[in-house]
Formats: structure tokens, sequence, C-alpha cells
């Protein structure tokens, strides 16, 4: 017997070797959406779009606000008689002014600080559409990688069982026991489980390549949903909540409702072009008539004005009548619009409810058909190895078998996604929902 002290050092270097060829942790759901967040362009562009369209309000604010110009400039002018050119005089003149314009009545430039104001939110809430719509993206390219992931473990898996299948059909010729056709069947199946290999491999291929797009970096394996694992349901689970959350909330519908608003007040300000301005005019400036440099001596004058300035618009050739009809017409197609987004949006959730709801259902529904596909796997490798089954009967029982693996996989992601777009579609999705469904993620099995 060796000693107890050989036998620990070899439990120990065992032990050392396992450690050594543990794969690295999984990127999960949440980290991938934290890379996301830092390196998607789009959603980097939109919030450069954002950030654009906030100087609308201080560049509006500016036509109302007070504005200081300088003028400077120097003139030579020049006398002579028309006979002969000969006698000449000259003066030069420098000239300077200070000139201060505070509007006082200005209905456009108020209008267009109201404008502005609808631009800025509207930009706020296009943002955070993007946010959402980031969040689908990632969510949609992860659980793509899942599910490939998935058919091509089943394929594989249902390859290596056609192979068993196979061997076992020509032992069965060789013995004498079967004909030569159920070789042929097997080979025939396996040669087209083949070519699905080929083409699930190049499906996880595109759908890493789309999640790298999104992330600017290849993923790390990824934390997987488990098996058994129970999908949440709509909460709340009435219909009519989430209807009336997305008429209410739906960010398309905002969208719309702040565009005819911006029409509207353009309205506004199309109008107002109608009405007249009042402007405090304030000026202070110097006009010399001694040499540039002013050789002479002695003061320049220095003279200031204050008061003012009534300008009103009297006739425009009909373009001001014309801008308002064609912003009321602009504001029937952005009212059409917004109750296209209200129906819309309507119809999303009651579409994304139904594609909740009716996947939980499915998802149950295709565990029990598991459950029996592989039970009816076992009886009929059973009745073949007894004779009493026939290898097609086999070779079928295991094709619903792995088709009902890969449709059930599809079914518990497509239900997962219907969930996030629920909530989307309703206004609240959030990072929150990224987080909970990380929560039903883990390591790769």
């Amino acid at each position: 017997m060796r000693p107890a002290s050989w036998y620990a050092r070899l439990c120990l270097a065992a032990l050392t070797l396992v450690g050594s060829f543990t794969p690295a942790r999984a990127q999960d759901l949440l980290q991938i959406w934290q890379i996301a967040l830092q390196h998607d362009p789009i959603y980097a562009a939109s919030q450069a779009s954002r950030n654009a369209e906030q100087e609308k309000i201080p560049q509006a604010r500016a036509q109302i606000l007070p504005y200081i110009s300088a003028g400077a400039g120097v003139e030579v002018d020049n006398a002579r008689r028309l006979s002969g050119l000969n006698d000449s005089s000259s003066q030069r003149r420098a000239l300077w002014a200070l000139t201060l314009v505070q509007p006082i009545v200005n209905i456009a430039a108020w209008g267009g600080l109201k404008r502005a104001d609808y631009i800025a939110k509207s930009a706020d809430v296009a943002q955070a559409s993007a946010y959402q719509d980031l969040v689908l993206r990632v969510a949609q390219a992860y659980f793509d990688v899942l599910a490939a992931q998935d058919t091509l473990r089943a394929l594989q898996a249902q390859k290596n069982a056609v192979n068993t299948q196979l061997r076992a059909a020509q032992q069965g010729f060789e013995l004498g026991s079967t004909t030569i056709a159920d070789t042929y069947e097997a080979q025939a199946r396996l040669d087209l489980l083949n070519a699905n290999e080929l083409q699930a491999q190049n499906i996880l291929q595109v759908s890493l390549d789309l999640l790298a797009k999104i992330i600017n970096e290849r993923p790390a394996p990824l934390a997987e949903l488990a098996p058994n694992t129970i999908l949440p349901g709509p909460v709340p689970n009435r219909l009519s909540d989430w209807t009336l959350q997305s008429s209410q909330s739906n960010l398309a519908v905002a969208l719309a409702d702040l565009a005819a608003k911006i029409v509207e007040k353009q309205i506004d300000i199309a109008k107002s072009q109608h009405y007249p301005t009042v402007n405090l005019r304030a000026q202070t400036g110097s006009a010399s008539d001694r040499s540039l440099y002013n050789t002479g001596g002695g003061p320049r004058s220095l003279d200031s004005t204050i008061g003012l300035q009534l300008s009103i618009p009297i006739f425009t050739g009909g373009e001001i009548s014309s801008v308002v009809r064609e912003q009321t017409s602009r504001l029937q197609q952005a009212r059409y619009l917004l109750e296209d987004a209200k129906r819309q949006a309507v119809q999303s959730t009651q579409q994304y409810y139904s594609g909740v709801t009716s996947g939980l259902a499915q998802v149950s529904a295709l565990q029990a058909a598991e459950k029996s596909s592989l039970a009816s796997l076992k009886a009929n490798q059973t009745g073949y190895e007894v004779g009493v089954r026939i290898n097609i009967d086999v070779l079928n029982a295991q094709q619903q078998l792995y088709e009902t693996q890969r449709s059930l996989s599809r079914a518990r992601y497509d239900t997962l996604m219907n969930s996030l777009k629920l909530k989307a579609s309703s206004g609240i999705l959030s990072d929150q929902d990224i987080v909970a469904i990380n929560q039903l993620l883990t390591e790769k099995r």
C-alpha cells in the first residue's frame, strides 16, 4: 500500500492540473450591456444629436437678449476741379460707433424660444428611445447567439445519435439481421445533418459577429439560460393595463405629440410676422474731420443717441400668408401621424403581450413534448434492440426529439424578447429589465 502522503500529493497535482484547464468566466447579459453602452456607435450618435438639439434653446434665447456691435472706418475725401484736375483738397475722416439693441416687443422671438424648448424635449425623448433600442438590440443579439449555440449543440447530439444508429445498422447487416436499407437510411440522415451542422455553424458565426459589432470586441463565452428556468409572466397580467400605459407613455407617441406642438408653435411664429416689433437702440460714436492721427490737436466730438425703433410689416408679397397655410397643412399631417403612433403603440402592445402569454404556454407545451419525445426515443431504441421496431422508427424518434429541443430553445428566447418589447412599447423598458433577465442566466452548460 502506498503511503497517505503520496496519495495527498497525487490529489493536489490532479486538482492543480484541472484548475489550469478551467475555462474563463462567462460573460453575462449585464456585462455585455455595460460594454455596449460605452461602444455602440448608434447610441453614441443619438447622444451627440441630443446635445446638438439642446443648443437650440440658447440660440433662441439670444433673440430676446440685448446684443452689442462695434464698428469703425476710415474715409479719405478728395475733391478736384473738373477743368485740368489740378486744384484738389483732401479730407480724412475716422469713424467709430458702439451700438446696443434690446428687443422690447418681438412675438416671433418668444415663439421661437418656446419652439426650441419643444425641440430640446423631443431630443430627450429620442435619446430615451435610442436607449431602449439599444436594450432590445443587445438582448436580441445575445439571445441569437444562445439560440444558435443551442441549435448547433442539438444537431451535434443528433449527429452522434445517428452515428451510433448507423454503426448498429452496419453491424446488423454484417450479421444478417437487417437489410442494407437500414444502413442507407442512417447514412442519408447523417449526410443531411452534416449539411445542417455547417449551416448552423455559419449562423452562429454571423450572430457572434453582430454582437461583436455592437460591443466592438469579440464576446467571451456567454452565460446561458438554464434548461429548467421558469420564465416570468407579464406584470400586471391584464392587457387593458398595458394598452393604457402604452397610449400614455409610448416614446413614439411622445415624439409625435412633440412634433405636433412644434408645428403649432411654428404657425404662431409665422402669424407673428404680421405684428410690429419694438427695439431699444442706443449708440455712441465719434466722427472727426481732422487728420487720421489728429495731429492738429483738439478733442474729437462724441455723439450718443438712444431711442425706440418701431417696425411694422405692411406688405410682404403674400409670403407670410403662404407660410401660415403651409404650416397649417403640416399641423394636420403631424396630428394624423400622432393618431397613427397611438394606434401603433396599442397594436404593438397587444402583439407583444400575446407573444409573452402564448410563448409561456408554448414553452410549457414543448417541455411536455420533449419529455414525451425522449420517452418515445427510448421505447423505440428498446424495440429496435429486441426486433419489434426498425431502424427508421429510431431515426424518426431521434429527429422528433432534437427538433423539439431546438423549438423549445427558440421559444424561450422569443418569449423573453417579447417581454422586453412589451415594456418598450409601454415606454417603461430600462436597464433593470436587463438585470432581471441576467439573474436567470447561468454559466455555460
